[in-house]
Order: structure tokens, then sequence, then C-alpha cells
């Protein structure tokens, strides 16, 4: 599930731009950086998970309007773009190991366990992992009604099928794409302070690999498909948690790649994905 979280952003911007996010990992460290730092003001910790929610939705905004709009503007190719999210990822991971910044060294972060762990049988689950599962269920449901059933959702929709269509219907095209960002870096957010809750831990590389194999959940799943992003991600976490067991601990990263490889040998477009058409 934390897969997912992370996997419904990539998804939300790719079903609108046809571009993969790889800023979106350090988006999530920079969430629960956020969580953190406001935490360790004396903020409240829902509150400060709120705040770093707002503040990751402004940062993935301001990504956009920043570095890819212009480049929109020129008619780049989707590789310069997508270049270009790989370059700001590494910005934003450097900037919060800034010694004055947040500095590279790993920090505690206040635990998510909120209620005793449920005990059935010779099976122990944390409150954490319970929260984190119910939290990216209420998420995907709330953006799948945030799509479908919305204004909003329809001018997403109109944008992702032609943009240029969507602009002489009178769809503002500009601020679908800014909400649509800033949507992906506030459930970035929700992410990363959860899965800092988990763990207990915050640090500025923790989006990094943690990033790529939610890239790979989204793919499984069918990018663009925020269901199939939460199918994707329960597919890899559980086929990593097997192969940890039964094979060893050091194929667990791999082993998300793995998957991927087959999925798209045998399925290119994802579980969930459908094949597109385009008129030439």
């Amino acid at each position: 599930m934390a897969y997912a979280l992370i996997a419904v952003g990539y998804s939300l911007v790719f079903g609108i731009l046809r571009l993969i996010n790889f800023a979106h990992g350090s988006i999530m460290a920079f969430g629960a950086y956020m969580a953190f730092m406001f935490y360790t003001l004396g903020v409240p910790l829902f509150l400060a998970i709120l705040l770093a929610i707002i503040l990751a939705g402004l940062l993935a905004y301001s990504v956009d309007k920043i570095t890819l709009a212009p480049l929109r503007k020129h008619n780049a190719d989707l590789i310069t773009s997508l270049i270009t999210t790989v370059g700001v990822s590494f910005i934003i991971q450097n900037t919060l190991s800034v010694q004055y910044v947040f500095g590279s060294e790993r920090q505690v972060f206040p635990s998510l366990n909120l209620f005793p762990s449920l005990t059935i049988g010779k099976l122990t689950i944390q409150s954490s992992q319970i929260l984190m599962f119910l939290v990216a269920l209420i998420l995907l449901v709330i953006l799948t009604l945030v799509v479908n059933k919305t204004k909003m959702g329809l001018a997403m929709r109109a944008t992702e099928q032609n943009t240029k269509a969507a602009r002489l219907m009178g769809v503002n095209v500009n601020r679908v794409i800014a909400f649509t960002f800033f949507m992906g870096g506030a459930s970035a957010a929700i992410a990363g302070s959860l899965i800092s809750g988990y763990y207990q831990v915050v640090y500025p590389t923790m989006g990094y690999m943690i990033g790529l194999k939610a890239f790979a959940a989204a793919v499984v799943g069918g990018i663009g498909i925020l269901y199939g992003s939460v199918v994707g991600g329960l597919v890899v976490g559980i086929v990593e948690c097997l192969a940890a067991q039964y094979i060893g601990s050091n194929v667990r990263d791999p082993m998300a790649f793995v998957i991927l490889i087959l999925i798209l040998i045998i399925k290119p477009n994802g579980l969930f994905g459908k094949k597109g058409i385009t008129k030439v």
C-alpha cells in the first residue's frame, strides 16, 4: 500500500500529460521532512502532516510552473521534460541534505502506531500498517470521485483525451495541469509521512528507491489508471515479501523490476491499461 500511495501520484500526472514525473519520489521526501520540521517546532502531528501536504503540493505546482511549463510552451519533446524531472529530483534531494537545511543524517520521525497492534493467531498487524492501508483506499476513492464526478475532473479527462480540443471548448488547461501537479504532490506528502511514521525515520534519499519501485507498481497496474496503481502496489509488495522470505533479502529490491519486465512482456499496457489509438 506504500507503493500504491506513491504510484497514484505518478498516474495522476501521466494521465494528463503522458509524462513520468521522476521528481515525485523527492517530493515525497520533502513532504516527510516538512511534517518532521513542523512536529519538531511543536505542531501536533496530524496538523504537521496537513501543513506538509499543502507545502508538497505547492512544491509540485512550482516544479511544473518553473521547469515544465516553459518546455510545453516551446513544444519540447517529452523526453526533454522527463530528463528535466530527473534533474529536479536530484536538486530537491541534495537541497534537503545540505548541512544548514536538514543534513544527510537520518532523523527520528514520530511513530504512527497510535493504538495497540492487532493480533490474529500468529499474525500481528501494527496500527501504522492499518492506517496506511485505510488512507490509501480513502485517497483512491477521493481521487476517483474528483476525476469522475466533478467539473474539474471532467476538465482533466478532456485534457487527457485532446488538449487542443479542450482549449477550444473553454477548458483552462493550465489550471487543470496545475491542479493535477498539486494533487500529485499532496499524495506524495501523504505517502512520505505515513512511510516515515511506519519506519520512524526520515532521510533525504528516502524517495529514491521506493519511488522507482512505486513507478514500477504504477506501470504494472496500468499507469494512468488510479485503481491500477493500488493493485500494482499490492502485486509488487507481496511478490517482494515472498521473494525475501523464500529466496533471500538481497533479491527484495530487484524483484519489483523483475515483475515490471515480465508484465511489460506479457501485457505491455499493464494489468488494467488499455491500448491507445493515435490518429495521424
